[in-house]
């Protein structure tokens, strides 16, 4: 069953509450207006998707499609300019301010309720496994070519489980796990909105979709490395990443540069705004000793 957008967002309030809301709390919720709120929500009920105010059994049904059910990260590199840290520990592995920064990522996603959880792992491989004391759950893939090539080799080893999934770099620091979301309408990639910005950037049609990756600009949102790919963008992505790493010089592409670059209008990623406050991307070893004055020694 394909829902329309403002049932999916009421069907999505609805699931994530566990409670009934009235069609106001709806309004506010969404961003919808309440004639919007009150249409949408006969028609749900109508199909038996609510009942009361309260989602029904087979309004969960029907947000399954669009529910996330695995998360791939990107674990595999160097983080050279973190150095001297990473000469005996990956980054993602690094503890600031106490905390291991992948375990924000980690706790994030089984808030969300993704358990089905792969790393992408190359560089001092093995060091990962201390995870496991409290993430049992954790599957590993090797990543033998990470020396020798640019991310997307890490994401070419997991292609087969791109679809309902996140994909996400594994050196960013969570501050708001609420980012993380259960359900999608559509595949979409977080972006920070900056009015002027020297990193990765993203600009957007008037529907909020990507339509230009670059590296910096005005008026446009800022990159976050997670991804959302929904199951048919996630399954042309198992072959598109495999073609594009094929070409030459493919091996030193970044990885999401082939939806939005390579594949250039074959995919619709929709930028799902989020806060400087929300995730913290850490650099260098500066940056680093900025967060957590232990290592300002």
């Amino acid at each position: 069953m394909n829902l329309t957008r403002k049932q999916f967002d009421i069907l999505e309030a609805l699931a994530l509450s566990g409670e009934k809301l009235s069609q106001r709390y709806l309004e506010e919720l969404t961003g919808h207006s309440l004639g919007t709120i009150n249409k949408a929500s006969q028609e749900l009920a109508e199909q038996g998707l609510i009942n009361g105010g309260e989602i029904t059994e087979k309004g969960f049904l029907a947000l399954e499609p669009y529910r996330a059910k695995r998360a791939v990260f990107i674990a595999a590199g160097f983080g050279s300019r973190l150095v001297p840290i990473t000469l005996n520990t990956p980054k993602p592995l690094v503890r600031v301010n106490g905390t291991r920064i992948i375990d924000t990522l980690l706790d994030a996603c089984l808030k969300a309720g993704i358990d089905d959880i792969y790393i992408v792992r190359g560089y001092l491989a093995e060091q990962f496994d201390q995870l496991l004391y409290k993430y049992p759950m954790l599957k590993f893939i090797e990543n033998p070519a990470y020396n020798e090539a640019n991310n997307i080799s890490s994401a070419v080893m997991a292609r087969e489980l791109l679809q309902n999934a996140y994909v996400f770099e594994s050196d960013l620091l969570i501050a708001n796990p609420d980012i993380i979301k259960k359900y999608h309408y559509t595949s979409d990639v977080l972006g920070i909105w900056k009015e002027r910005t020297d990193d990765w950037c993203l600009d957007v049609d008037k529907d909020g979709f990507v339509k230009e990756e670059k590296v910096g600009g005005y008026n446009t949102y800022q990159m976050v490395g997670i991804y959302y790919w929904n199951a048919e963008d996630g399954a042309a992505l198992k072959e598109h990443l495999l073609e594009a790493y094929r070409q030459p010089g493919g091996k030193e592409r970044y990885w999401e540069t082939v939806p939005n670059v390579v594949f250039k209008g074959r995919y619709k990623v929709a930028v799902r705004p989020c806060l400087d406050k929300d995730i913290v991307e850490i650099d260098t070893f500066r940056e680093l000793k900025a967060i957590d004055k232990t290592y300002d020694v």
